[in-house]
């Protein structure tokens, strides 16, 4: 994803959009004033601002394998702590929070058994996994069977495979 940080925010639709769509959802985010959040592959940044004021006071700990991401989030002055961080990584200690939020990545982890497994160790015993892909499992797997690169043939698991998984 490095080659891709710069031209990040040109592919797909305008941030407004999805910022709008993530609005609209309040209920499915549950985002509260005071909740500490991990938003796990945050890309450029695009999402981070309006996380971050959603839990205000909360902290958002926003995080990104991938250096270029990371750098491109830098440049945007968020009022969050940016950390380069693979969730595929065994045993990463992220610190504790309310809400790990997988949107528009759970497809694309390598391992995510361990990227489960580190988001339940980064969650407070009380805490909530959202994992989250605007344009629906069937759509998203659809564009990854058309795709090439290191993104092909990545799903989003079926519904019935979720229990297992997060067991």
């Amino acid at each position: 994803f490095d080659h891709h940080a710069p031209r990040w925010d040109t592919f797909g639709p305008p941030a407004a959009s999805i910022l709008a769509r993530m609005a609209d959802l309040p209920d499915t985010l549950g985002l509260h004033p005071g909740d500490d959040l991990l938003e796990v592959g945050c890309g450029t940044g695009g999402l981070t601002a309006f996380l971050a004021d959603r839990v205000a006071p909360g902290r958002v700990l926003a995080c990104d394998f991938s250096p270029g991401m990371i750098a491109q989030a830098a440049r945007r002055n968020l009022p969050v702590e940016l950390r380069l961080a693979d969730m595929c990584r065994p045993g990463l200690l992220l610190g504790q929070f309310d809400i790990v939020l997988f949107k528009h990545v759970f497809p694309h982890f390598r391992d995510p058994h361990t990227a489960l497994v580190n988001a339940r160790n980064a969650l407070n015993p009380d805490g909530r996994l959202i994992v989250l892909h605007l344009n629906g499992r069937e759509k998203i797997n659809a564009l990854h069977d058309k795709a090439a690169g290191p993104i092909a043939g990545d799903h989003i698991p079926h519904p019935d495979h979720w229990p297992a998984m997060l067991d």
